[in-house]
């Protein structure tokens, strides 16, 4: 990796590029100076970066005394012996007294409204563009192109039989969520719909129709004279959903960020959708094609009056978590600088831009900036990101509070504290969601000692698991959130299964959240028919009578007691997670690609990203711990996976092969390294690791 060149600002040392591009490209517009501004930096480093470093070393205490009592005991405690013990070592604090958030300032698509979410990773500027123009999809092309609906597209050229399931199928939906007073979708022959509800149709656009179910919109375009819609009796051409309402832009597991060239690449598109100038231009079906941020969208209401609705989903930044450092900055006493601060100050330091009016669209209409923080371990994380927010904001002259935090309920600690977490962050609070991955991944990390872990494929199915999923939304809406706050659930990780999709995710606004992830704007656009045939605030009202599910349930770890699988449900197992760990591993090592499709061992493309990695490599892990398995048949499964891997990849020219070159590949040696020095790894994260062997594969590619 090319030696990055440093400069002196107020103490620190920072990469020029970085200095460059703050300097030159973010401060000018925003009436800070430069001398002041990174006087005002030096002194954040100075007084968070040593709390910092504390938090991270008390996570390690903790872990190793839950290590030691786990290996005290002969058999798994039972949940109420765990909570007896957490509590006694300070990692289950005290129930706060009731409470209400009082976050202030949130954007209608967040605080009152409940439709999809996307995340994207902030180093690819197509997908992010992409990503924030899904605010508006076709309900024609998302079924039409995915498996939605039956069958599939026959030839190159319009399939008209396709066509005519798909308007079917559209139809039907639309019977539903806005019926007309007489008769049916299929049958309007166009003029002035009349409606059951009158009220649903809110506006037009020319001919266009504008209706509203559940506060998001349809847009019916009436084009007679277009292909589709010369065929339909009233002329309709397409059915256009509101889709995914917010976008996290992400700077954490989604990327390969481990240098200054990665994090100024990253700020830069950041900054891009803050001014609403970023561009990309990319070569498809052996044309030119460029992305850019779209325009409002203009209607008249039904009394003649102009209005506009926004063109772009609302936009969040993922920043990283507390626990790594980046060589981008180094401390006055030469220590890398925590990452997580660097991303507090630039990302926020970026969105003046949005809040300034300095560009040409606008993300937040309510004057708040949206960063999504991951991975914290419990209310005294939370409060020192409260803390940090507080000191970004004074440097910045921002009132406070303008930055909102989005707690992200995927650590054990967390889960188990949560009610304390919001309440650490209670005035600026504005998400909380699950993420299986990353929970499991935690689970197993922090009873790695309690006893062999349950085949992967069960934990979905754990009691505790239910009980997470359920205390989220509980918690949540106990503390107030409705209408203030998202409630989130996690990612639908099959792209091209959208079928599957469709029967199985109306369980997410089903169980109350008001929010859950997808992975592509086509699943968006779907995913979005679920917030018409769900009033997520009627299920809030309901889910908010229930009694909060005992801890106890929380606590019950997913040890496997006394079970003995065959050599061949282990080999089996094996397999599975060392496929999925080398599938992704190198692409991240060798490509520096955060997150892609990546097919699983059954050739199902999934969308992958580290928290898939920190669960399969955890697991490996505990099972090797625990005697279920030996370091000769890992290795073994590494060795037949690596095979594998080569040949779902050898299409891609830029690929480099494993299996003739396991002593040398240093993607294959960052993966045994992620199993085999597993239990050293704090709390299982995987970024250590990948950050040492991604810098080693650049200073490769350097000779």
């Amino acid at each position: 990796m090319t030696t990055m060149a440093m400069t002196d600002r107020a103490g620190l040392s920072v990469a020029e590029a970085l200095a460059t591009f703050l300097e030159q490209h973010v401060l000018p517009g925003t009436n800070l100076d430069k001398a002041g501004f990174w006087a005002g930096v030096a002194d954040i480093f100075a007084r968070f970066a040593p709390e910092n470093a504390a938090l991270l070393a008390n996570r390690d205490t903790m872990q190793a005394r839950i290590d030691a009592w786990y290996q005290s005991n002969a058999t798994a405690p039972a949940p109420a012996e765990t909570k007896a013990f957490l509590q006694d070592i300070g990692y289950l604090v005290p129930e706060p007294a009731p409470f209400t958030i009082s976050t202030e300032n949130v954007d209608d698509e967040i605080a009152r409204l409940a439709g999809p979410q996307l995340v994207v990773p902030i180093l690819n500027a197509r997908f992010l563009l992409n990503a924030a123009n899904a605010r508006w999809g076709s309900l024609y092309d998302a079924l039409y192109g995915s498996d939605a609906i039956p069958g599939a597209p026959s030839g190159k050229t319009y399939d008209a039989a396709r066509g005519a399931q798909v308007i079917a199928w559209a139809k039907a939906f639309l019977d539903e969520v806005v019926p007309l007073a007489c008769g049916n979708w299929a049958n309007w022959t166009g003029g002035e719909p009349a409606l059951a509800n009158p009220s649903q149709l809110v506006g037009r656009a020319g001919a266009n129709l504008l209706l509203r179910h559940h506060g998001l919109h349809i847009e019916l375009v009436i084009d007679s004279a277009h292909p589709i819609g010369r065929s339909d009796p009233a002329g309709i051409a397409d059915v256009i959903l509101e889709s995914a309402l917010t976008t996290i832009c992400d700077l954490e597991d989604s990327v390969a960020a481990v240098d200054a060239a990665d994090k100024v690449a990253a700020y830069a598109n950041w900054l891009g959708l803050m001014r609403g100038d970023l561009v990309e231009t990319f070569e498809k079906n052996g044309g030119s094609l460029t992305r850019r941020l779209a325009d409002d969208r203009a209607y008249t209401a039904p009394d003649g009056t102009s209005f506009t609705l926004p063109g772009r989903s609302i936009l969040f930044v993922r920043n990283v978590g507390h626990l790594m450092t980046t060589p981008t900055v180094h401390l006055p006493d030469g220590r890398e600088a925590p990452e997580g601060i660097l991303d507090a100050i630039v990302t926020s330091l970026v969105a003046l831009h949005d809040l300034k009016g300095l560009g040409t669209h606008r993300n937040s209409r309510a004057g708040s900036i949206y960063i999504v923080k991951p991975k914290m371990h419990g209310p005294e994380e939370c409060a020192f990101t409260n803390r940090l927010f507080d000191a970004v904001e004074d440097m910045l002259g921002l009132a406070r509070h303008t930055i909102k935090v989005g707690v992200m309920d995927e650590e054990r600690r967390t889960s188990a504290n949560l009610a304390a977490c919001i309440a650490a962050v209670s005035a600026r609070v504005m998400f909380i969601n699950t993420g299986f991955l990353d929970r499991t991944g935690d689970e197993i990390h922090t009873a790695m000692h309690a006893g062999p872990m349950v085949r992967k494929a069960e934990m979905k199915t754990s009691d505790w698991i239910a009980a997470y999923e359920d205390r989220n939304v509980q918690i949540g809406l106990a503390a107030g959130l409705r209408g203030r706050a998202q409630i989130g659930k996690g990612m639908w990780a099959a792209p091209d299964m959208m079928a599957d999709m469709l029967e199985q995710k109306v369980g997410h606004p089903r169980a109350g959240a008001s929010t859950a992830w997808v992975p592509s704007p086509t699943a968006a656009t779907l995913h979005a028919t679920h917030y018409h045939r769900v009033d997520v605030a009627a299920r809030q009202a309901e889910r908010a009578a229930e009694p909060i599910t005992p801890i106890t349930r929380l606590l019950t770890v997913p040890i496997a007691a006394g079970r003995n699988w065959t050599p061949a449900e282990v080999r089996e197992e094996l397999d599975n997670n060392a496929q999925g760990i080398l599938g992704y591993v190198v692409r991240w090592i060798d490509q520096g690609i955060g997150c892609s499709k990546v097919p699983d061992i059954h050739d199902v493309a999934l969308m992958e990203d580290r928290a898939t990695l920190r669960i399969s490599s955890q697991h490996i892990t505990n099972w090797l711990l625990h005697g279920v398995t030996t370091t000769a048949e890992v290795d073994a499964a590494f060795h037949r996976m690596a095979t594998r891997v080569d040949a779902q990849n050898a299409a891609d020219p830029r690929y480099q092969p494993m299996a003739a070159n396991e002593s040398v590949s240093i993607a294959y040696q960052a993966a045994r390294a992620l199993v085999f020095e597993g239990v050293t790894q704090p709390n299982g994260y995987t970024e250590p690791l990948l950050h040492r062997f991604r810098r080693s594969k650049k200073s490769e590619a350097d000779l």
